[in-house]
């Protein structure tokens, strides 16, 4: 039988927030990184809209953005604002509720960003 500490043990702290698995070190102070780091991109900002796997609810989904995490998620903040939505921050995806499309498109053009509209 497998010991419940063969899986890598601790993975979250209430003090330090998340555990990397092999070094046991918080994600910020990981000595091995084992936390991949997101791929560079082409400089170009798509935006698309996607039902998949949402009941049907449409979202408009930002990628792409050359930001760190935290410039994504304010910057996701302020989309969601400008469109009066709510939304989230994922794996260096910004989703806003609905379809935002045009809307999200201006206001990444007026920050400086190359923007393509991505999909159908």
């Amino acid at each position: 039988m497998k010991s419940r500490f063969a899986s890598g043990g601790l993975v979250y702290s209430t003090d330090s927030g998340r555990m990397c698995p092999t070094c046991r070190l918080p994600i910020s102070n990981c000595k091995c990184k084992a936390a991949p780091a997101r791929p560079a991109g082409d400089g170009v900002v798509r935006v698309s809209r996607e039902t998949k796997g949402r009941a049907g609810k449409g979202v408009t989904l930002v990628r792409g953005v050359p930001l760190d995490d935290a410039a994504l998620v304010a910057l996701g903040k302020q989309l969601k604002a400008l469109c009066g939505s709510g939304g989230t921050v994922k794996d260096g995806t910004i989703e806003v509720q609905g379809d935002h499309c045009e809307r999200v498109m201006e206001a990444l053009k007026a920050q400086g960003y190359t923007v393509k509209r991505a999909g159908g």
